[in-house]
Formats: structure tokens, C-alpha cells, sequence
């Protein structure tokens, strides 16, 4: 992932002065906040992405080092006011989980996580770190609470094309206010598990929960809850995914046009990628 200083700058909060010059630059006469999607959509994705490789005369054993002085600051989490803004800024980028769940009762919710990632392969499984709630009683957020009273959620991928959308879920809604409502999004019906998918995402993992696990700090207070979910059925958009009738599916990166996070409140979109074959293996095959 490349950050650029134009695209990647952070679209909760864009700078309209910066991000008009940017627009400017590219031949955009005018950009407001809410064309911001459809302007990274041609500033970046309207060509190809792959370049080469950074340093493709590399040859194994040479050294490769970082661009800047060999000094390093350790820093003791138990020493630090707080990890939080040194966590989020540090392990980037990361995928955003889109999740949907449904409470006992039938209230919706959905909101985004970054605390998130796939597990395996066989069977597929995603993982969802869920932060406590200082906010509700029992200590837990909505998406956590569903997910104890139903075992099931659903895990949809956000792309560019909605992200102010998307990112409007994060607000603190009272528990049983549906942010699909509030978002303008649009309900989906799953096939096998009860929470509905996001129809303006392009990939959705409906999940049953396989296992929950409790992480606490050392006043063994509980501080996030991660939980796990086995992919029962994933949807992709036909436009995006290709080799299904070979039994080898594989989404089109270049049209999925995800988004990761970083840290604040800055999101990424990716600008260039490349291959780069592992010694054992073709780089065109996966």
C-alpha cells in the first residue's frame, strides 16, 4: 500500500482547501466532500495499478535497509497514558469488518471494525476484536451483544464508493437504533444466517460463530471480546470475481477498490500494487 498525500488523506474530516488544489491538479474542475468517492474512483482506478516491483534488482543476501537513522524509542505499553493512538497508527493497514448482526428480539445493527482479519482458509474463518463499550450498561457494544444472543453475523467488505456511508455507522446510536437506517444503506436477505448483508458492498461473509474469546488487562478487567466466525456462505458481485467455474474463486482487486484504516481518523485506499513471487512459487499462481 502506497500512501498518497492527496487520495489518502482522511475522508471523515477531507481538507476542502488541499483536497480542490489536488482536484485542480488531476484536470477536476470542482470537488465537494460528497464526489470524493467518485473522484478517487478516476483519479486512481480508472488505469491499471500494478507497477513493478520497488527493487527489482534485489538479489538474495543484500541488505535492505530502512531510511532513516538506526535509533529506535522502546516503548513500555504499562507506561504509556495510553496504546490506543500508537496501536491503531502503527499496525497499518488494516481490513475494515462491516458487520451486521441482529439482536434476540430482531433489532439490527451495523458498524465497522478494524480489529479484524482472516484466520484460515479450511474451513474459512474471520476474526472480529470487539473493544468494550464504556457506554452501555452490560459493557458491551451492540455487535457483541447480538453476536452472544444469536451466533451469527455477517462480514461485509467496504470499497470506496461508500465509505461516508459506511463511516456513519460509527457514531453512537442508542442500542436498537439500526444504523442501516441511518446510513441510507440497503438491506440484503442472507441465505443461511438471519442478519441481513449491505447491498452497496461488493463481498459478504455470513458467519456462525465458532468461538469468543475474552482478552482482559492486568486489573483483569475486560477490554475487548474477539470472536470468531466460520464463513457459511460468501457473496461476491459477478462483476468482481472471477474463476468460479473452475472451483478457484478469486476477486478482482482493481474492482473491489477496498478500503483499509489507519490511524486517527485516516482511511487508505491502496494506489499501486505489484507481484512478487515467493521464492517456491510462480508468481502467477496462487
Amino acid at each position: 500500500v502506497k500512501r498518497n498525500n492527496t487520495a489518502m488523506a482522511s475522508l471523515s474530516s477531507v481538507n476542502s482547501r488541499a483536497l480542490l488544489g489536488a482536484a485542480v491538479g488531476g484536470g477536476i474542475a470542482a470537488l465537494t466532500a460528497r464526489s470524493l468517492a467518485t473522484w478517487l474512483h478516476q483519479r486512481f482506478f480508472k488505469r491499471g495499478l500494478q507497477v513493478e516491483p520497488p527493487h527489482p534488482s534485489w538479489q538474495p543476501g543484500q541488505r535492505q535497509s530502512m531510511p532513516y537513522p538506526e535509533k529506535w524509542v522502546a516503548l513500555d505499553p504499562a507506561a504509556q497514558k495510553s496504546c490506543y493512538p500508537l496501536m491503531i497508527s502503527a499496525y497499518v493497514p488494516r481490513p475494515i469488518a462491516f458487520v451486521s448482526t441482529f439482536s434476540a428480539s430482531g433489532e439490527g445493527n451495523l458498524a465497522p471494525f478494524s480489529y479484524s482479519g482472516i484466520f484460515s482458509h479450511d474451513p474459512p474463518v474471520i476474526a472480529v476484536s470487539i473493544v468494550s463499550s464504556s457506554v452501555n450498561p452490560d459493557g458491551k457494544k451492540d455487535t457483541l451483544a447480538n453476536i452472544d444472543a444469536t451466533g451469527e453475523f455477517v462480514v461485509n467488505i467496504m470499497s470506496t464508493w461508500f465509505v461516508e456511508a459506511a463511516n456513519h455507522t460509527c457514531a453512537n446510536f442508542p442500542r436498537g437504533q439500526d444504523e442501516f437506517d441511518e446510513a441510507g444503506l440497503t438491506r440484503v436477505a442472507s441465505h443461511v444466517v438471519k442478519p441481513p448483508r449491505v447491498a452497496e458492498s461488493a463481498i459478504h461473509f455470513e458467519c456462525k460463530l465458532l468461538h469468543r474469546q475474552e482478552i482482559k488487562n492486568k486489573a483483569g478487567k475486560v477490554t475487548c471480546t474477539v470472536v470468531f466466525g466460520e464463513a457459511v456462505l460468501i457473496h461476491c458481485a459477478e462483476s468482481i470475481v472471477e474463476g468460479v467455474d473452475e472451483g478457484r474463486p478469486q476477486v478482482n482487486f482493481e474492482k473491489l477498490k477496498p478500503l483499509g484504516r489507519l490511524g486517527g481518523n485516516t482511511y487508505a485506499v491502496v494506489t499501486e500494487t505489484f507481484d512478487l513471487a515467493r521464492p517456491d512459487r510462480n508468481a502467477n499462481k496462487t
